[in-house]
């Protein structure tokens, strides 16, 4: 144990001597199996002081001093903690190994000081017996610099948050929200929605041509494709559908001859282990999980599962990384597995290294699984569904990060019709490296096209010309995965936002779900408008990965949090009284329409509330009708004689009939509704 400094050792109350808090119950749990029963370890339950709710808390004639109060239903959780840190003889802080949990720990520090015990910090990538007793043996003061890059954040967003919110109350209604991140990820999804509408799609053709070996009986004879690649040596590219029909009768007239034929190995090189943001875009491409589920999925397999008689075991390291390294013992393991399971030919001859990007946290590892590397078939039995493929994804990812390349023999074949050129290709897969534990998984990628054995000059027959007509596609919305990643590419947000943006624009209904895509709402899209013509350095893309770098530069220690928050808030603060004078004031903007109040008989408007534009009395307030504009869709039900309109609930937006309750009919899907785009395989702010 640390030696201590100043204080004598205080009287242990002869049930524990040292007290260790952690963040969650479950995170707890697994823990103080490996500490043993000197150690009492509690949680916090996350954040124990913050902000206060009711007011901007925050002193800016003080050097932007933040007013910290204990959190609403927090206080009970705060008296239990300082009543075990009276009878021991040390704290240990073990939150998160981030800024939020640096931050989580400050905060309890100065809550625990007066109990006179002596307090530390420590911090671990995975909650193992190996490197939770490591960290104890070597605790730590707290990493101010940390602290204060979180607090820093916390009162920017606060400022952005508390300022602009109540603008928005009083220009449209109140009930809605804006944050210095989450505005950007409403923006950005606005801007594609916008693409997609002006989007004109162009006509195009392809021709394929089906070929088969001269001199084989054709019922033997293994058909191969091959596409149109060039005319008289140069690319080509039809749009008109009579050039296209000459083309197929010249090309029907000509002999196929083999022109040349390349066989090139080609090497397929494994991807780094997880990082947070890649996870999230793995798991929902690969399993269809949102962001937010697949967070709190690797949240449980972090802080630890039951597996029998081994008690609770944390499976994978710290979820919220952008960081690619792996320590030295998980390389040393991961290897003796590879070539104990799969052989010495599946190990590379160097192992591989991967680099992170230029802001990764390089203290923190990959995600990947924890020391003891339990394969994903013996702890199945132990998990939920979804927990097992979550860990299956991670497990496979890891192992094959370290693996050999996977090898493949290519085959290119260039085969002229006269003037036309046809491109054949083909080709098997030499060795699997990389790929071994993805194929032992049933993933056995794309097919590639068997071809039979040719020589160059050989004449091939044409069996089938196939024109194909296309259409150029509107760029896709955003999915999960694919919003993630261009945050991630701009520099907007971190690892642990990137789930509650998402979450949180949703909630606020400026965002909705279509199939897996997501579709800005009429409010989201007014909403971003309006910030945008207002606040244009807010929600700049630029300006808010500036931010992130500068929170970056703080946690450095090469520029202190009260003057990055000075240069913001000058700036700010001016652009903030201009938008309050020439925001357009959109409750006085209501639009007239023909249906009447069933009420009071008076002209019904339009208006925009918390969830959108909705149907209200002219009379109002003297008249409190109100009702949802509806789709123009009829009730599908027989004899009802009602329209379907969109409603909300827990599980999100859905359509219902206007005669609820008489008629029960719901529906997540408008009949016939369009889709544009093809699907492409401490709260963040205020």
């Amino acid at each position: 144990m640390p030696e201590k400094k100043k204080r004598a050792p205080k009287k242990s109350s002869g049930k524990f001597k040292y007290l260790v808090i952690v963040e969650s119950p479950a995170k707890s749990k697994t823990i103080n199996k490996i500490l043993g029963k000197e150690y009492k370890v509690v949680a916090s339950m996350g954040h124990i002081v913050d902000l206060p709710l009711s007011k901007m808390g925050i002193d800016f004639d003080n050097d932007f001093k933040p007013e910290y109060v204990v959190m609403k239903g927090r206080k009970k959780y705060l008296s239990d903690i300082k009543k075990d840190a009276k009878t021991s003889e040390a704290i240990y802080l073990a939150a998160d190994p981030d800024r939020e949990g640096e931050a989580i720990c400050w905060h309890l520090k100065n809550q625990l000081e007066k109990t006179g015990a002596e307090i530390y910090r420590v911090s671990f990538d995975e909650i193992t017996s190996k490197a939770v007793s490591g960290a104890f043996k070597e605790p730590r003061q707290l990493d101010m610099n940390k602290v204060d890059a979180q607090q820093a954040r916390r009162v920017l967003d606060r400022i952005v948050g508390y300022s602009l919110s109540p603008l928005l109350w009083k220009k449209i209604t109140r009930g809605l929200s804006a944050g210095r991140v989450q505005s950007v990820a409403v923006k950005l999804i606005v801007i594609r929605e916008e693409e997609i509408r002006r989007f004109t799609p162009e006509e195009y053709w392809s021709i394929n041509a089906i070929l088969m070996k001269k001199g084989i009986e054709e019922a033997a004879a293994p058909l191969f494709p091959a596409k149109l690649v060039k005319y008289k040596g140069e690319k080509i590219q039809v749009s008109d559908e009579n050039k296209v029909s000459q083309m197929v009768k010249e090309i029907e007239k000509e002999k196929f001859i083999v022109k040349d034929i390349s066989q090139k190995e080609k090497k397929s090189y494994p991807r780094s282990p997880y990082t947070t943001s890649v996870l999230q875009q793995d798991a929902f491409n690969k399993l269809n999980f949102s962001a937010s589920k697949t967070m709190s999925l690797a949240q449980r397999l972090y802080e630890g599962i039951e597996l029998g008689d081994e008690g609770s075991v944390g499976l994978i390291t710290y979820m919220r990384t952008d960081s690619v390294r792996i320590s030295d013992d998980a390389r040393e393991e991961v290897k003796k597995y590879i070539i104990s399971r799969y052989g010495d030919t599946y190990y590379p001859a160097t192992p591989t290294v991967y680099s992170s990007k230029k802001r990764a946290q390089e203290a923190h590892e990959a995600i990947r699984p924890t020391l003891g590397l339990r394969s994903p078939e013996t702890v199945s039995a132990y998990m939920s569904s979804d927990e097992f493929r979550l860990y299956n994804l991670i497990w496979k990812r890891f192992v094959s990060s370290q693996m050999t390349n996977a090898v493949f023999s290519v085959l290119a074949i260039n085969i002229d019709a006269g003037d036309y050129r046809f491109r054949a290709g083909g080709g098997r897969l030499m060795f699997d490296g990389f790929l071994r534990p993805y194929r032992e998984d049933g993933e056995k990628g794309k097919e590639i096209e068997e071809i039979p054995h040719l020589e160059a000059e050989e004449e091939v027959l044409l069996k089938e010309i196939l024109p194909e007509q296309h259409f150029t596609k509107a760029p896709p919305r955003y999915t999960d995965a694919s919003l993630v990643k261009i945050l991630e590419e701009k520099g907007i947000g971190r690892p642990s936002t990137y789930a509650p943006i998402i979450k949180t624009i949703i909630n606020r209904n400026y965002i909705k779900r279509l199939a897996k895509s997501l579709q800005p709402t009429d409010l989201g899209e007014l909403v971003n408008k309006l910030l945008v013509d207002n606040f244009p350095d807010v929600v700049d893309d630029e300006f808010t990965a500036k931010m992130e770098n500068e929170l970056d530069e703080i946690e450095d220690g090469k520029v202190k949090w009260v003057s990055v928050m000075k240069e913001f808030y000058g700036t700010f603060v001016k652009t903030l009284e201009t938008a309050q004078k020439k925001m357009s004031n959109m409750k006085k903007q209501v639009m007239t329409t023909s249906d009447v109040c069933p009420k009071c008989g008076k002209p019904m408007v339009i208006k925009w509330g918390r969830r959108g534009q909705f149907l209200s009395c002219s009379a109002f307030p003297a008249c409190k009708h109100a009702q949802s504009i509806t789709t123009g869709v009829k009730c599908p039900y027989e004899d009802c004689e009602g329209e379907l309109v969109e409603r909300k609930s827990r599980r999100g937006a859905f359509y219902g009939c206007t005669k609820y309750p008489e008629c029960t009919y719901t529906t997540r899907k408008l009949p016939n509704e369009d889709e544009p785009g093809d699907i492409d395989s401490q709260s963040v702010e205020e």
